[in-house]
């Protein structure tokens, strides 16, 4: 059976009883720093190991309460599977505690515990007024059903019940994806003398193990897992859902930091523009304008950036979902999915939070199509994520398919296989993906063009290949122009003659506007036998254009019906071909100059030029004085 790795959080209002109530559970005192100890709250992270009767692991974060802190809160919070809200019953419900539970909601939280501390300094009488405070807190939320157990941490009355209710909530929790791409946000670095630079945070999804080599994104610096520890107990590999530390070896503590991304693989991209889906807080302090200054928390990280609305300018007053756009002044590496919280810098506050819908967007126009097309995407499931890529960037590989869409290899892997067999997708031999609708669309272009193109040059072959794939690059990558003009001369589509390309349907012929006058110029050319005239002089003062007379010129060459002695003359070909019988007729082996004069009885205008026809035809070859049948 497959190992479970779980982390819940302990959140609440500052001094409310989080860090004691975490060490009546585990029996550690996660205020580890000197400062925490003196002044009694929790600055940074805290985390211990929950021990199990079912040997399921279970960690502790201990989060922050202090407003001051919110930062760290964010970061604790991210990721964790089950909240424990801890709320002191001689306090009740504080204006932190309210934050807390819209930031746990705006990250998607779903199971949440709720721990009365401090019951030993209320009577019976309070403790029910503190609970019904409590559950009218918590009707507006999605942690209205939320179980609750009243504890004293110091005396352990209610400690096993918690338990017992934690372990209970954590059956139903949907286990991590220990089958993707290892993803480790950093929420704390530091340097233990004798080893070196160590990372520590919770495994979003996929597996490290003892020698990895990783990245860190997004720098994109390579290190090596040089020892892995799972709360303070060294570990071969560490899977997703865990608490872990990883001694990296190939980088300086300096060159880390809290919001750094630890990766196994290059499926992740860097960015600095997302398309979200926002949810705003119910009591804004103030209104959020187009392209207001933000605080976005995904993550461990934490960056500013500005928010951009594409169907309004404002919003005064909690909405129930906005689809909007965040640019940010620095990158990030998230995927599609990720939770997030909103705050405003100044005043200080959270104005909301939500999820992403394309972690690697770009600028689009303000409207109702750029909302409409935002829609798609947000509702868009793991095939339509595909297709919407395919779509956009006509051909990719399975790199680039799992970065543009935000899916883990093995689903992404499972999609093609089925869309192959079901020829919806289609494989090209570099190993890259398309869509058999778009090879329809570059088949319909390619017929089209070609169409088009005899129909303006009747006399040509057919279009120029490196042309004709130029013209449509401007739409289709190359490959997939040259993968489907494959598949068209396989099929018998189209046709190759050198470098032309045309419908297997075409013939080159004459236009039928000046076919008779053409007609009559080859005439001419075919009468005069092998003392031809200048070109110039058989279409001069013809209707046709220069254009069309060299089109004509070409037309005669490319087709065989005639061949170029110089620039300036054509032989027609059965006036060649009978002098070609004449020659063989009347010469040797070989022959001179004088023997082919003496045979054809032209001047040596026309005889050299013939001749050295012959041989690039390679009817003759030429030896010295003489030429030799071949």
């Amino acid at each position: 059976m497959e190992s479970r790795y779980y982390t819940i959080g302990m959140a609440g209002h500052i001094d409310h009883g989080k860090t004691t109530l975490t060490k009546a559970l585990t029996n550690i005192d996660t205020d580890r720093l000197k400062e925490e100890k003196e002044r009694k709250i929790s600055i940074e992270l805290g985390y211990a190991p929950l021990q199990t009767k079912d040997g399921t692991h279970v960690s502790i974060v201990d989060v922050p309460g202090h407003e001051r802190f919110i930062r760290q809160m964010i970061a604790g919070v991210a990721g964790i599977d089950l909240v424990v809200l801890v709320i002191a019953a001689d306090e009740g419900v504080m204006p932190q505690t309210k934050e807390h539970l819209e930031i746990l909601e705006f990250l998607g939280v779903k199971r949440c515990i709720v721990a009365v501390t401090k019951i030993d300094r209320v009577d019976e009488e309070l403790l029910e007024l503190v609970g019904m405070d409590i559950s009218e807190a918590l009707a507006e939320t999605s942690f209205k059903d939320a179980p609750m157990v009243y504890v004293d941490s110091v005396t352990s009355v209610g400690v096993e019940q918690l338990k017992e209710k934690i372990f209970t909530e954590l059956k139903s929790v949907e286990f991590r994806d220990r089958h993707g791409s290892f993803r480790l946000p950093i929420d704390q670095v530091f340097t233990v003398q004798g080893q070196g630079t160590v990372v520590r945070g919770t495994i979003y999804e996929g597996v490290v193990t003892t020698g990895s080599q990783l990245i860190v994104l997004p720098s994109g610096q390579k290190v090596k897992a040089r020892n892995i520890q799972v709360h303070h107990n060294n570990v071969k590999e560490a899977s997703a859902g865990q608490r872990t530390a990883i001694n990296l070896g190939g980088i300086n503590r300096s060159e880390l930091k809290r919001g750094d991304v630890l990766v196994a693989t290059d499926h992740f991209l860097v960015s600095d523009t997302i398309d979200v889906l926002v949810r705003f807080v119910r009591d804004l302090q103030a209104a959020i304008k187009q392209r207001s200054p933000v605080k976005l928390h995904v993550g461990t990280s934490e960056v500013t950036g500005k928010i951009i609305f594409f169907d309004r300018n404002v919003i005064q007053e909690a909405t129930d979902e906005v689809l909007c756009q965040i640019r940010l002044d620095n990158s990030i590496v998230v995927r599609r999915g990720d939770r997030f919280i909103l705050r405003r810098p100044t005043p200080a506050e959270t104005i909301g939070g939500g999820w992403i819908i394309d972690p690697n967007s770009q600028k689009y126009p303000f409207g109702q199509q750029t909302i409409s097309m935002l829609e798609k995407k947000k509702k868009g499931t793991p095939e339509d994520l595909i297709k919407h890529a395919l779509e956009n960037f006509k051909a990719l590989d399975i790199k680039q398919l799992i970065q543009e869409t935000s899916l883990d290899q093995v689903e992404v892997e499972g999609i093609l296989t089925s869309r192959v067999e079901d020829e919806i997708i289609v494989i090209l031999p570099n190993k890259r993906f398309t869509l058999s609708s778009l090879l329809i669309k570059v088949e319909e272009q390619l017929v089209e063009n070609l169409k088009e193109y005899h129909d303006a040059n009747p006399m040509r072959l057919g279009r120029d290949k490196a042309e004709l794939v130029q013209i449509l690059t401007n739409e289709f990558p190359k490959e997939l122009i040259d993968f489907h003009l494959n598949m068209m001369l396989d099929k018998n589509m189209i046709k190759k003659e050198g470098q032309f390309i045309s419908l297997t349907v075409f013939k080159s012929h004459l236009p039928d506007n000046w076919k008779k006058r053409m007609k009559q110029v080859i005439r001419n050319i075919e009468n005069d036998q092998l003392a031809v005239g200048k070109w110039e002089e058989y279409v001069k003062d013809k209707p046709f254009s220069k254009a069309d007379a060299d089109e004509l010129k070409n037309y005669l060459i490319q087709t065989g019906q005639a061949y170029r002695l110089t620039d300036d003359f054509l032989i027609h070909k059965r006036s060649l071909d009978k002098a070609i019988e004449q020659l063989k007729s009347n010469t040797e082996t070989t022959f001179t100059l004088k023997d082919a004069k003496e045979v054809l009885g032209v001047s040596r205008k026309y005889l050299i030029p013939i001749l050295e026809l012959l041989d690039q035809l390679r009817l003759t070859r030429r030896k010295e004085s003489e030429r030799e049948w071949v």
